[in-house]
């Protein structure tokens, strides 16, 4: 959706305080940049901007202290809640009462239509891991929105194709906002004391979703829903729970009524689930067992604790894994005690329509994973692909039935410790394919980030920032704790550097691709003594914001 440039400058205040748009404002930006929805997202960051920062803090204490010897544990000062057992959650709002087959996808214009027509019950409208977060994606992503829910949208390809919605039933749709950690360049927030700063991506998502579209998707039978996403505390959780009861009263819709499914993805949180569903517990439908950017999240939390703690190639760290297991057990029995919706995560294999083989192995591949999730106790599941909604939906049709979910399973046999969700040993090598796939898999998904493509199929896997973050978090690991392939070759910068230099080689050159600076941003992510807790930050500042 390519538009042509006008002026920026667009402004509102609230008490005083001032949010500025900065970013071009092409066509049809003013109709989701309007004065009204700036003044609402510039009184969100009135009211939480201090909040949220003193929230990032708190991570890099937590992350500093267990990178310094200190394990999290179930906290102390939080066990009443955990011991309580009368509490509930709100649980499913209309139209996520059945959810056992959802669709992950970005917001473009056919991307929204596809997700539309798939037959899913609900579609994940990523702004988040799915979507480069350029100024063109994110406000036409709320352009996209705000057209599918009014029943507007349609889209013709470059090469005349037109598509429309044209399913009976659409998905209900549950929108993912960026994360606390990730700002907005194009749109500037002035606090009180006059200092000047990027706005929060994720109120900017969040509230200019929810401005425009709350009461239209109330009017259509559903509600605002969000999944939210890199949460790590509760602390996290209830300043997200202040979001929407503000929200709430601001439009004048009853308490409540938003509904929000959090990402268990980060490891303080899983030591924190019935803390967070507690702090959301009017807002809140379920977990979601972000698979992916969890094993980030241990990678990066362990990075320099030693052997004990390295991984082995990305592909060997399956579901089956015990701390994989643990994880995930404790969720389901976590949710279901108090009332709330499990879902699982997204097996990476996708169908190849040109090869059958490929197709074969993805639907063998996805359907053992949703047969394990269902048998598990989730209530439901991804997908990224519309040909594996059978498949998925196959697997949890036939242990519920009829059923909308199985939230009486309580899985009292599930007892996880804090030894347990950190028992990370394998006992598997690292391989030379593996250290090689790393490398290429990270430099092909930025390459293609950089141009704006968030959600990537790249050797027949799905692969989006957390796999990203995956493959990059390894490569710094196992160099810093001196890992060697299996004929004794060690794992160093040297190496790395040698198998960036080949990637670069065999990749697809053309008049304005971005592989040197996809590979420079891998070597400051990768091979750099430090390390950013997140590679979508420098590569956001550096290389997105200034190239558009």
């Amino acid at each position: 959706m390519t538009r042509p440039s006008t002026s920026s400058g667009r402004a509102a205040t609230s008490a005083g305080r001032a949010l500025e748009v900065v970013g071009a404002m092409r066509t049809r930006y003013d109709e989701i940049l309007t004065p009204d929805a700036l003044a609402f997202v510039a009184a969100l960051h009135e009211r939480f901007a201090g909040r949220r920062h003193d929230r990032l803090a708190d991570r890099m204490r937590r992350r500093f202290e267990i990178g310094n010897g200190h394990d999290p544990r179930f906290r102390d000062d939080t066990a009443h809640i955990r011991e309580d057992t009368q509490w509930r959650v709100a649980g499913a709002g209309p139209g996520l009462e059945d959810r056992r087959v959802e669709i992950t996808g970005p917001t473009d214009p056919k991307m929204t239509i596809n997700a539309l027509n798939s037959g899913a019950k609900v579609w994940l409208a990523d702004q988040e891991d799915a979507t480069s977060p350029t100024w063109g994606n994110v406000i036409e992503g709320q352009l996209s929105l705000r057209d599918a829910i009014r029943g507007e949208l349609t889209f013709t390809s470059p090469e005349g194709k037109r598509y429309e919605v044209t399913a009976e039933r659409t998905p209900t749709i549950v929108m993912r906002p960026r994360g606390w950690h990730l700002t907005e360049a194009h749109i500037r927030f002035t606090d009180r004391l006059g200092r000047q700063m990027a706005a929060s991506g994720s109120l900017v998502d969040f509230g200019l979703y929810f401005f425009h579209n709350a009461q239209a998707l109330i009017d259509g039978g559903r509600g605002p829903y969000f999944y939210l996403a890199k949460i790590e505390s509760s602390e996290e959780a209830k300043l997200w729970d202040d979001v929407f009861s503000f929200s709430e009263d601001y439009i004048g819709i009853p308490h409540g009524t938003i509904r929000a499914t959090v990402l268990i993805e980060t490891l303080p949180a899983a030591f924190e689930m019935d803390e967070i569903l507690f702090e959301l517990r009017d807002h809140c439908a379920g977990l979601n067992a972000g698979r992916w950017d969890y094993i980030f999240s241990i990678i990066k939390n362990y990075r320099g604790r030693g052997a004990r703690f390295v991984l082995p190639d990305r592909s060997e760290v399956t579901m089956t894994v015990p701390f994989m297991r643990a994880y995930t057990e404790l969720l389901v029995k976590t949710c279901h005690r108090r009332g709330a919706y499990a879902i699982g995560g997204m097996s990476a294999f996708i169908p190849n329509r040109r090869d059958p083989d490929v197709t074969a192995r993805a639907f063998e591949k996805v359907a053992a994973d949703k047969k394990r999730e269902a048998g598990d106790g989730f209530d439901g599941t991804w997908v990224a692909h519309p040909d594996l909604i059978p498949t998925a939906m196959a697997e949890f049709d036939a242990v519920l039935g009829d059923r909308p979910h199985q939230l009486d399973r309580q899985r009292d046999d599930v007892e996880v410790s804090a030894a347990d969700l950190l028992d990370v040993h394998i006992g598997l090598p690292v391989t030379e394919a593996g250290v090689r796939g790393n490398v290429s898999v990270a430099i092909r998904y930025l390459e293609a980030w950089l141009r704006g493509q968030g959600a990537v199929a790249i050797d027949n896997l799905m692969e989006d920032a957390a796999t990203a973050e995956i493959s990059r978090s390894q490569i710094w690991q196992w160099i810093h704790q001196d890992r060697e392939l299996h004929d004794g070759t060690r794992i160093t910068r040297e190496y790395v550097e040698g198998l960036i230099g080949q990637e670069l080689d065999a990749a697809p050159r053309s008049t304005g691709d971005r592989f040197d600076d996809a590979a420079a941003i891998f070597r400051e992510v990768a091979l750099g003594a430090d390390f950013p807790a997140f590679l979508t930050l420098p590569a956001y500042a550096k290389y997105l914001v200034e190239h558009e």
